[in-house]
């Protein structure tokens, strides 16, 4: 693996314990787990590369078609401003999840789609697709979701919403964190390819910045870039916390070291070496991360999204990552990965 000797794995053994704290429940992972608890919460590095090197065997993920290169975008935590209650300035609902939409797991059906779950409303005896991102505003107060807070700014949220997780600053300067708590069924679609192939952006420009720059430029237009992505996030009002957001796995997300990753081939919770590069450069970015997240634009084997932390900076280089990259998922000995075809 490229980079593992430049790497220092003690960084990511916090999040890693973090992992743990889940993983040690299975029996595969069980003896890893109790081991690394021997070693304390901050073995040397040389203690760390040691226990990783002894205990795990490296897997090369490989596409489909037979490829090691994948996309490694960038993810962050977001700060936003908005209010417990609605004002002519704080006009966006932040929705929770409505109390009519089904969540219909196939794999209670169909085994082999146990990652699959549909989400749908009730119309008469029949199960229906639920209301999309367009549907949804169109029906505004009618949606039979709560509103747990109201933002100043649609794009801000709508970013928001993309990165899965935030907090919202109120008038007061309090803030409130809120999480992913559940999304409409509809898949995922960039609007920065959409504002492409309107011939709005050029690739090179539709980043979160360039697309928020689009945005303040054709207010007129927002509805419909919004709306370009029929995908929806409802949001759940969480605890408040100095460590990272949660993330799919159930354990804060650790700046630098917690990657996004797609469930169906890399177990959540497993360590996996990522090498690609900085964002818009060519300076190598090869480090040890925890698979502790995932997300509905994360679909494919080599297929990674990089937590760069909270606030402002961590949002640009959030933005500006679209880089290609290899991954290796570390399994426990005699523990092999899922199938990828």
């Amino acid at each position: 693996m490229a980079g593992w000797q430049q790497d220092d794995p003690a960084a990511v053994w916090p999040a890693f314990r973090a992992s743990c704290s889940t993983l040690a429940r299975q029996a595969a992972w069980k003896t890893v787990c109790e081991r690394a608890a021997r070693l304390g919460a901050a073995p040397s590095s040389s203690a760390a590369r040691q226990f990783f090197e002894a205990e795990f065997t490296p897997w090369q993920l490989t596409n489909a078609d037979g490829t090691t290169q994948g996309l490694v975008t960038g993810y962050y935590e977001p700060l936003i401003r908005g209010s417990r209650t609605r004002s002519a300035r704080s006009a966006w609902p932040i929705h929770g999840v409505p109390k009519d939409m089904l969540t219909i797991d196939l794999g209670d059906v169909y085994p082999e789609l146990k990652s699959l779950r549909l989400r749908g409303r009730l119309v008469g005896n029949k199960v229906v697709p639920y209301w999309n991102r367009q549907q949804l505003g169109e029906r505004a107060d009618a949606v039979p979701a709560p509103v747990l807070l109201w933002a100043d700014d649609p794009i801000e949220l709508f970013f928001l919403q993309v990165q899965g997780s935030g907090r919202v600053q109120l008038p007061d300067g309090r803030t409130v964190r809120i999480g992913y708590a559940d999304q409409n069924g509809h898949p995922y679609q960039s609007i920065g390819r959409w504002l492409v192939a309107q011939g709005e952006l050029s690739l090179d420009k539709a980043s979160m910045d360039g697309i928020k720059r689009w945005a303040e430029d054709n207010p007129a237009r927002l509805h419909e870039l919004l709306n370009a992505n029929p995908s929806y996030v409802f949001f759940r009002e969480l605890p408040a916390s100095d460590g990272g957001p949660v993330g799919a796995l159930g354990v804060p997300l650790s700046a630098g070291r917690s990657v996004a990753v797609d469930p169906r081939y890399v177990p959540l919770g497993a360590p996996v070496f990522l090498a690609t590069t900085q964002p818009l450069s060519a300076t190598p970015l090869q480090r040890l991360m925890m698979a502790q997240d995932t997300g509905g634009a994360i679909k494919g084997v080599v297929r990674a999204d990089f937590f760069w932390g909270f606030g402002a900076d961590a949002g640009r280089e959030a933005g500006r990552m679209r880089q290609q990259g290899s991954m290796w998922v570390l399994l426990p000995r005699g523990m092999t990965p899922p199938p990828t075809r």
